[in-house]
């Protein structure tokens, strides 16, 4: 299965950027303006609206339309997992509709003193069975631009 991976080290505390990350406003100042992302709706594990914090069994609607070309992608995902320790935490994202077959996204966070090293993880299947296998390389290259604008988003936003 196809993954990609990125990571950054953010000159920001890792309480402050654990913090920013567990909540849907970091996912918002994180994204792109090109990807022109709405968030539809946030759902607790409780099944209240808008958590304050993403924990597992929070759902995520959203949609994007990257560069405003096309029909508006709609992506649904679900908190799968999150646990924080001394000095590390992750969470990870599952898709449960959208474009791909399959989708899990992996955030992890790792205090370095008074840093942050951020990691993002993910793992994919593109739709069309072996057409989607053949293209799975060129993913690569949306994904770089898109992490890479994120990475540097966040920075911006931390440090």
């Amino acid at each position: 299965m196809p993954t990609y991976e990125r990571e950054t080290t953010v000159d920001s505390p890792f309480e402050d950027v654990w913090e920013f990350n567990s909540r849907i406003s970091g996912l918002e100042a994180v994204t792109p303006d090109w990807m022109h992302l709405r968030v539809e709706r946030v759902i607790g594990p409780d099944g209240g609206p808008s958590p304050d914090v993403l924990e597992p069994g929070s759902e995520v609607a959203l949609s994007i339309r990257p560069f405003g070309i096309g029909p508006r992608q709609h992506w649904t995902s679900v908190i799968t997992d999150r646990e924080r320790h001394e000095g590390s935490a992750y969470f990870r994202d599952e898709m449960v509709h959208g474009p791909f077959d399959r989708w899990e996204h992996t955030h992890a966070f790792y205090a370095d003193g008074n840093r942050t090293v951020v990691r993002d993880r993910v793992t994919y299947e593109l739709p069309l069975g072996g057409i989607g296998d053949a293209i799975a390389p060129l993913s690569q290259v949306g994904f770089e631009a898109m992490f890479r604008a994120r990475h540097r988003l966040a920075k911006a936003r931390l440090e």
